[in-house]
């Protein structure tokens, strides 16, 4: 069975076509700069690769250049979408309405709309994205909606409260959601294969670092405690977003300032992080090289990082009344084994022990263990396969399991 794979963004639209017999990717692309001058990349898992400048003014026109690349030119790797049975849209925001991926119908669809404040950059892409494929395969495709904070619903009230006056909570739904769930719970149950032991019968963190990144708490399968907030900008120090701050400071900036409301988010999300403590870039790679240069600052917002993400392995192994494994994932989680160093070396309290020959090993996509084998907390580096778990839940709903 062979799914197609959605991710829409404001401006973009990724693909992936997977064999759902073996778990096989056949193929994957991407559409940028929707509604501007438009771009189509596009690979094979045969080696072949094709990019190609074509205007896409919507996302609708953007899916035709995805039918294009996967049944035409020298990308093809069908010969129609009728070998497509099943779609799977990542869709950010689901709220509590669902705890786990569904069948897409208008009434999905409506819910999915009614939550765009909550999510205004992700869900009225991801709402282009259902329409764009519905319109092209009709109602005989399942399409199935996988939610990016489904993983989190599992959170106890005191976890995902806030403590604000109790009515903004009834009224509007203020309180904490959680992302990147469909990444923390792929490597999660990852990690449960490589420690052969049930999800339900030890206590996680896992740690998704990127550009965008989050921590959770899975304790006995459920996720207790996750970084980021109502939106992706809490947590931690990411590449533009500031993670948590003081509320106090923000209201003094934009008094200051005169920052207006979307001035300030903008600002929190799109210039602050590292790039705004370093100058150089929100890429770890380029303050990392620039730190090694001499470049004080960069060198502060590498050091900041490696504490907050301390600060909450701490907080979570406390509210979990101990730990044992600590995940790494995402681009900066798999590949920038000085960070881990310098975070593992600093919770030894923990019983943690690491491998310094296998941590300096293991990038690049490598998957495995980086603590000695007397290590009381195990520590793995997990490629994440967000699209893949996606797939496995398309697959699950189409046949009605």
């Amino acid at each position: 069975m062979n799914i197609l794979v959605i991710n829409a963004g404001s401006s973009s639209l990724k693909y992936q076509l997977i064999d759902m017999k073996n778990e096989q990717l056949l193929a994957k692309g991407v559409c940028e700069r929707i509604g501007l001058d438009g771009k189509l990349t596009a690979s094979t898992s045969d080696g072949r690769r094709l990019e190609r400048e074509v205007a896409m003014s919507s996302h609708t026109e953007a899916f035709l250049q995805v039918k294009l690349a996967l049944t035409e030119g020298e990308c093809k790797i069908i010969e129609s979408l009728k070998e497509i049975e099943a779609v799977g849209h990542r869709i950010v925001h689901g709220g509590t309405m669902f705890t786990q991926s569904v069948l897409i119908d208008e009434g999905v669809i409506d819910v999915i709309k009614g939550l765009c404040d909550l999510a205004p950059l992700h869900n009225p892409a991801g709402i282009q994205g259902i329409r764009a494929c519905i319109g092209v395969f009709g109602s005989t495709v399942p399409q199935v909606a996988v939610f990016d904070n489904a993983f989190h619903t599992s959170m106890p009230p005191e976890s995902y409260m806030f403590a604000l006056p109790y009515e903004y909570y009834e009224k509007y739904g203020i309180r904490r959601y959680g992302f990147h769930g469909t990444s923390h719970r792929f490597v999660s149950q990852r990690c449960t294969e490589l420690m052969d032991k049930p999800l339900e019968d030890f206590k996680l963190i896992t740690c998704h670092l990127g550009n965008g990144s989050s921590i959770a708490a899975i304790k006995d399968g459920k996720v207790l405690d996750t970084s980021m907030g109502l939106t992706p900008l809490d947590g931690f120090m990411m590449g533009t977003r500031t993670g948590a701050v003081d509320p106090s400071a923000v209201l003094y900036l934009m008094e200051k300032e005169g920052w207006s409301p979307k001035e300030t988010a903008d600002i929190m999300n799109k210039k602050s992080g590292c790039f705004g403590i370093s100058g150089v870039s929100s890429d770890d790679r380029d303050i990392k090289a620039a730190a090694e240069n001499g470049n004080e600052r960069a060198k502060l917002a590498r050091k900041m990082l490696a504490y907050q993400i301390r600060k909450f392995i701490g907080s979570y192994a406390a509210a979990m009344n101990g730990v044992d494994a600590i995940v790494f994932t995402g681009g900066i989680g798999e590949n920038t084994h000085d960070l881990r160093q310098s975070v593992c070396e600093n919770i030894s309290f923990l019983g943690l022990e690491l491998d310094c020959a296998k941590n300096d090993e293991l990038r690049f996509g490598k998957e495995g263990e980086v603590t000695t084998d007397t290590s009381r907390v195990k520590v793995f580096i997990i490629p994440t396969n967000e699209e893949l778990l996606i797939a496995r839940d398309t697959l699950k709903v189409a046949q009605g399991q």
